[in-house]
C-alpha cells in the first residue's frame, strides 16, 4: 500500500499555529501599550514636584516662625537661636503633618529632630509602628513599584542617590542643608532603603538676612505611591477587560481563518488519499472574503479533476472500442485467409487488412493528437493572432490546390479592421482546417463553403457555412463528441476517425472561446446547409 495514502494526518494541538500567532501579535501589542502606561513616569514627576512645592511652603512658614520666636540677642547685640525653644516650636508645628523636621545650627550641628526626644547628643528616636491588625504592604503595589524602578534604571530616568541617615547627623550629610546654610533654599529626592522616595526641602532660618540655621523638612512618598497605585490599578483593570476582549476577538478571528483552512486541508487530504471515492470540498460560498474564494476555487478544481478523470475513463473506453473494431476485423480476415485458397478472395481479404491497418494508424495518430492538445496549450504562450489574415490564407491555399469541379471557398470579412485574438496560431489553423474538411466532406460537388468573421461584443466571431444536407435534428452538440460516426452516404468507411470536431472544441475551449453548430434555413424552414460558429475573445 502507498505510504502516502496510509499515513495518518498529523496530530494538532487545540490551538492551531495561526491561532497562536494571532493571539501572540494582538496580546503582545496590548501588553506593550499597557506596560508603557503603567510606567507613568511623567505623572509621578508631576506628583513629586507638587509635593516638593507644598513642602517648600511649609518649610518657609516653619523657618519664619523659628526666626521670630526662638531667637535671643546677647549683650553684644548678636542674634542667636535658642535650641530648646526652637525644638519646642518645631515639634508643635509639625504635629499636624506627616513630615519630618530637622533644625540645624549655623555651625552644622543638629538642633532638633521631630522624630527624636531631647537635643542633639541626647536623643531618643521615635519610630511609628503599624497598628495591630494592619495589613502588610500590598504585594501588587510593591510589584508595580519594582517594575517602575526597573524601567527607570533601564532607560536612565532621573538617577537618584540613596538615602542614608548617619548616627551622628550633621549638616554636611545633606547637600540641600549645606546650601540652605549658605542662604539658598534647595530641594532633593532620594531613594529610601525600602525602595520608596524621600522628598526633602531645606530652607535657611534667618533674621534680617543673617542665617542662624537651616530647617530640613522631609517626607516619604507614601501618598504618591498610593496615588500611583490607584492609577495603575485602574489601568490594570482596563487592561484585564481589554485583554479578555482581545483574546476573545483573536480566537473568533482565528476561528474564522484557521477552522475553514483546516477543513479545506482535511478535504484535500481525503481527495488525495481516497482516489476511488468522490469527496466534496466544504462550501464557504457565503463568505465574501479570500477564504470563500479559496474554497470556491478548490471546489472548481475538484470538479474539474473529477470531470477530467471521468473524461479520461470515457476516452479510454471509447479508444478501446474504436481500436477493437479494426482489430476484430483484422483477426477475422487473418483467420479466414488461412482457410481460403482462391487467389481473388485472398486479395480481397488482404485489401481489408490493409484498410483496417490504415484505419488503426489514423486512429492512433488522431488519439495522440487529441491527448496532446491540453498539455501543449497549458504550456504554450498565447500571442496575438490576426484571425482575418488566417482565414484569408486558408482560402488562398484552398484555391491554389482546388481541383476542377471541387468545392469552392468564399471569404466574407467586412471592412479592413484587424480581427485579432490571443492564442496559438498553429492550433487555431487546425480548428478551421478541421471545420473546412468537415464541410467539404458534406458539400455537394461544385458547392461553396463560406468563411466569415466579424467583431461582436468584445469577441471575434468566425463562421464556416456549407451547402450540404445539414446536421441531424438533435445532434447539434453530439457531433462534437469523440468518435462521432455520422458520415455522408457513399463515403468509404473508416476514412475519418470522428475526432476532428472533438479536437476543435477542445482547442477553442482552451483558448477561452466557444464553438457550436446549427443548420442554415430559408424563410420556409428548409435546411440550406450547416453552420459552425467559433467565438474567441478579442485581443
Amino acid at each position: 500500500m502507498n505510504s502516502a495514502l496510509s499515513s495518518p494526518s498529523p496530530r494538532r494541538s487545540r490551538l492551531s499555529p495561526i491561532t497562536r500567532r494571532i493571539l501572540a501579535v494582538n496580546v503582545f501589542a496590548l501588553v506593550i501599550l499597557v506596560g508603557g502606561l503603567l510606567f507613568l513616569g511623567q505623572y509621578q514627576r508631576s506628583l513629586v514636584q507638587t509635593e516638593l512645592f507644598a513642602l517648600q511652603l511649609q518649610a518657609d512658614t516653619y523657618a519664619a516662625a523659628v526666626a521670630e520666636v526662638a531667637i535671643t540677642v546677647d549683650q553684644f547685640a548678636s542674634e542667636e537661636m535658642v535650641p530648646e525653644l526652637a525644638a519646642r516650636i518645631i515639634r508643635r508645628v509639625i504635629e499636624t503633618t506627616d513630615a519630618r523636621a530637622r533644625l540645624y545650627h549655623a555651625d552644622g550641628e543638629l538642633v532638633a529632630d521631630s522624630r527624636a526626644l531631647g537635643l542633639a547628643g541626647n536623643r531618643v528616636v521615635i519610630e511609628e509602628l503599624p497598628q495591630p491588625g494592619e495589613a502588610p504592604p500590598r504585594l501588587l503595589g510593591r510589584a508595580l513599584e519594582i517594575y517602575h524602578r526597573a524601567l527607570s534604571r533601564l532607560f536612565g530616568l532621573e538617577p537618584m542617590e540613596a538615602y542614608q541617615e548617619s548616627p551622628n547627623p550633621r549638616a554636611e550629610d545633606y547637600a540641600e542643608v549645606v546650601a540652605a546654610l549658605g542662604g539658598d533654599g534647595e530641594r532633593a529626592v532620594r531613594i529610601a532603603p525600602d525602595g520608596g522616595l524621600i522628598l526633602s526641602v531645606a530652607v535657611p532660618v534667618q533674621r534680617y538676612k543673617k542665617v542662624l540655621g537651616a530647617l530640613l523638612l522631609s517626607k516619604d512618598s507614601a501618598e504618591i505611591d498610593a496615588a500611583m497605585y490607584e492609577v495603575r490599578l485602574d489601568i490594570l483593570k482596563m487592561f484585564g477587560v481589554a485583554l479578555a476582549v482581545t483574546v476573545l476577538l483573536s480566537l473568533y478571528l482565528a476561528g474564522t481563518i484557521a477552522r475553514p483552512l483546516l477543513l479545506l486541508a482535511a478535504a484535500a487530504r481525503r481527495v488525495r488519499g481516497r482516489v476511488h471515492e468522490r469527496h466534496g470540498i466544504p462550501d464557504f460560498g457565503r463568505r465574501n472574503d479570500e477564504i470563500g474564494e479559496l474554497a470556491a476555487s478548490l471546489r472548481e478544481m475538484n470538479e474539474a479533476l473529477w470531470q477530467r478523470m471521468d473524461a479520461i475513463e470515457s476516452f479510454a473506453a471509447d479508444v478501446a472500442h474504436e481500436i477493437k473494431n479494426p482489430l476484430t476485423s483484422i483477426r477475422s480476415a487473418v483467420e479466414t485467409l488461412r482457410r481460403v485458397d482462391d487467389s481473388g478472395q485472398r486479395e480481397k481479404l488482404m485489401a481489408i487488412i490493409a484498410d483496417d491497418i490504415q484505419r488503426l494508424d489514423r486512429l492512433i495518430s488522431d488519439i495522440s493528437a487529441a491527448s496532446r492538445v491540453d498539455a501543449e496549450l497549458s504550456r504554450a504562450k498565447l500571442e496575438p493572432v490576426r484571425l482575418d489574415q488566417l482565414l484569408r490564407t486558408l482560402v488562398e491555399v484552398h484555391r491554389e490546390t482546388r481541383s476542377g469541379g471541387g468545392v469552392a471557398l468564399a471569404l466574407d470579412i467586412p471592412g479592413d479592421a484587424p480581427l485579432a485574438v490571443r492564442g496559438v496560431e498553429g492550433r487555431l489553423v487546425q480548428v478551421f482546417r478541421n471545420l473546412i474538411a468537415n464541410a467539404v466532406s458534406f458539400s455537394p460537388p461544385g458547392g461553396t463553403i463560406t468563411l466569415a468573421a466579424r467583431a461582436e461584443n468584445g469577441m471575434v466571431v468566425a463562421t464556416v457555412e456549407d451547402e450540404g444536407p445539414g446536421i441531424p435534428e438533435g445532434s447539434e452538440d453530439a457531433i462534437f463528441g469523440r468518435f462521432y460516426s455520422s458520415r455522408p452516404e457513399g463515403e468509404k468507411f473508416g476514412i475519418h476517425s470522428g475526432l476532428g470536431l472533438s479536437i476543435s472544441r477542445q482547442i477553442v475551449v482552451a483558448h477561452g472561446g466557444s464553438i457550436r453548430a446549427e443548420n442554415r434555413r430559408d424563410g420556409a424552414g428548409r435546411i440550406l446547409g450547416a453552420r459552425f460558429v467559433v467565438a474567441l475573445p478579442a485581443a
